[in-house]
């Protein structure tokens, strides 16, 4: 394991070196001066409050749903949708013998049990012995066992029907992060199926529940994220378990992606890449600003060029579009002047060159690839191998 990791070590700050390697020149090119660096903002604070405001709204409206592709609710009792890929077993109970002139012979006799399972066609009908090409896509089980009903008794007097879900698979939910991974059964981030009225709740502790432990990436279940048809919603779900307010705790629908994040604690971190004595990623908490990341990473080294540190940061508003801002170290530490020491952010990346970096857009060019690969990359691969001890890299 310590060859596989060392390894992939070495390929990784190759690829930093020879993306970072093609910006350096002998001119330098400041970026933006922290000191003159504003958040960007799109909104008004007014504007943030309605934004919010309307957000919250939705969420609670999608919490109180009476129905949607998953269910339907019918005298105030949610009953399931039947769609393509779902598995039915149709149990039909007919006289075994009876004569239509003799009523009391008719329940003597009693009923001999057929039961039929069938597959929901991608056209949304079924067919077995009493009938073909027979619709049943958009009806929930109660509406179709009333169809089969009606139609078995063009054949059979009084026929006993039993419509059953053997499987469900036509509507499903995708679940990721902080879920618990059991001993027995399916459990763990993966792909469930919605077999009728389902809440995030509902979902996740069907999976395993919620990540809690002493030192382990606890859940955050105040910030739970539903992702429906592109549009994103943050949900607090520790209030639906612990105070009772369920209007946070939305309804699933098909085609939902959950994703239940680590605390901020474990959760949020910067990257310290270049001339300092130890590479690697560190927890916000702890490298919180420019001097508290560079003196978790050992400091920087000889011929490290203090005058010009880089801190690349991507926002959420704007993928693929990072802010490079430019720091002197030196005047931090040699004139005191805090007003650099730029407080950092979750998957900031600090880089501390070898030389000072020339045209800031080949720079942000060149390290568009790098930033694509720490921060998109699955979490869980890349602590297998940053925060491992073997691979000298402090967290």
């Amino acid at each position: 394991m310590l060859g596989k990791t060392t390894k992939f070590s070495a390929i990784l700050f190759g690829m930093l070196v020879f993306f970072i390697s093609a910006c350096s020149t002998t001119l330098e090119a400041p970026g933006i001066r922290v000191k003159d660096f504003k958040e960007p903002s799109s909104l008004s604070p007014a504007e943030l409050q309605a934004k919010q405001q309307n957000e919250m709204q939705e969420i609670v409206r999608l919490s109180q749903v009476k129905g949607n592709a998953v269910f339907t609710e019918r005298n105030g009792v949610p009953e399931y949708i039947i769609g393509p890929g779902d598995i039915l077993t149709i149990n039909l109970w007919i006289p075994s013998s009876f004569s239509t002139g003799d009523r009391s012979r008719f329940f003597e006799e009693g009923y001999k049990q057929n039961t039929y399972t069938m597959l929901v066609r991608q056209d949304g009908k079924i067919s077995y012995l009493f009938g073909d090409d027979i619709p049943v896509s958009g009806l929930t089980v109660n509406e179709f066992r009333t169809v089969l009903t009606k139609q078995v008794k063009t054949y059979i007097r009084n026929p006993r029907v039993e419509l059953l879900v053997k499987e469900y698979k036509s509507k499903n939910a995708l679940l990721f992060g902080q879920i618990n991974i059991l001993q027995q059964g399916t459990s763990g981030p993966g792909k469930y199926p919605l077999m009728g009225k389902t809440t995030a709740l509902d979902l996740i502790v069907s999976a395993g529940g919620a990540i809690s432990g002493r030192d382990a990436a606890n859940a955050d279940m105040r910030n739970v994220e539903i992702v429906r048809k592109g549009k994103r919603y943050t949900l607090n779900l520790y209030n639906a378990m612990f105070r009772g307010d369920i209007t946070q705790n939305i309804i699933l629908d098909d085609g939902d992606i959950v994703t239940v994040p680590e605390l901020p604690t474990f959760g949020e971190r910067v990257y310290v890449f270049g001339e300092v004595n130890y590479q690697g990623v560190y927890r916000l908490k702890d490298a919180y600003d420019l001097l508290a990341a560079i003196g978790h990473a050992g400091s920087p080294t000889a011929v490290a060029i203090k005058s010009d540190i880089k801190v690349i940061r991507e926002y959420k508003e704007r993928p693929g579009k990072p802010i490079i801002l430019s720091a002197n170290l030196d005047e931090i530490l040699k004139r005191g002047d805090l007003a650099q020491n730029i407080k950092l952010q979750d998957g900031d990346v600090v880089y501390v060159p070898r030389q000072i970096i020339g045209d800031i857009n080949e720079f942000i060019l060149n390290t568009t690839p790098l930033l694509e690969y720490l921060l998109k990359y699955p979490r869980g691969y890349t602590d297998a191998y940053f925060l491992n001890p073997a691979n000298k890299l402090r967290y």
